[in-house]
């Protein structure tokens, strides 16, 4: 059976785009799969959006699901790293007017969220690039409020606080038609996920 031209194509000479160019290109991409989601994205569509040919993107990247993964790992998304206010309660209020402010972000979960179980290099580039760094700041925070006394060493929340946030994050939409925006991130917080984590 032939290929779909979305996803290979065949094997040609390397074309080098420069490092601006290419910038602009993922961009391009990323503003798409918010637009239309990653089925709707199309090879066409981005060629049309970047001003270049098909056949451009097909030597770079071999199809759809190498550029997608590509874009995303050069779109990072802001630096979590320096989250740190002292406290429990800051540093998970700021964490949280973070997210709520990701606008962008989210919307990008949401686009490439569908196709994930059927690509492994799409799931490793939304794992790489949004789920691990914020899974990574929480378990330092939570590290440094058992250090303060804040949280238990054995608080059995405590492997489940990315599971809530994301939670708060992408239901909020679904059942309210509502963004998750830095309000109701740090209400949801005060509400469930401090008391669990502090309770004796």
């Amino acid at each position: 059976m032939t290929p779909t031209p979305e996803t290979t194509a065949p094997a040609t000479r390397r074309t080098r785009l420069t490092p601006q160019r290419e910038a602009e290109l993922y961009e391009a991409v990323l503003d798409l799969l918010r637009e239309d989601g990653y089925d709707l994205l199309t090879m066409d569509a981005v060629a049309a959006r970047c001003k270049c040919s098909k056949a451009t993107l097909y030597r770079q990247w071999q199809g759809k699901p190498r550029l997608v993964a590509a874009a995303m790992r050069h779109g990072r998304p802001f630096s979590l790293d320096d989250v740190d206010t002292g406290s429990l309660h800051g540093d998970l209020h700021e964490l949280a007017r973070r997210l709520g402010e990701a606008k962008k972000d989210v919307r990008l979960i949401r686009a490439v969220a569908p196709a994930v179980p059927r690509n492994a290099d799409l799931a490793e580039a939304l794992r790489e690039t949004l789920v691990q760094p914020e899974i990574d700041l929480i378990g330092t925070l939570l590290a440094r409020a058992v250090a303060r006394g804040e949280v238990a060493a054995d608080a059995p929340a405590a492997a489940f606080v990315p599971h809530l946030l994301s939670g708060a994050v992408f239901a909020r939409p679904l059942i309210e038609q509502l963004d998750a925006d830095t309000d109701y991130l740090q209400r949801f917080l005060d509400a469930v996920v401090l008391p669990v984590l502090t309770r004796r």
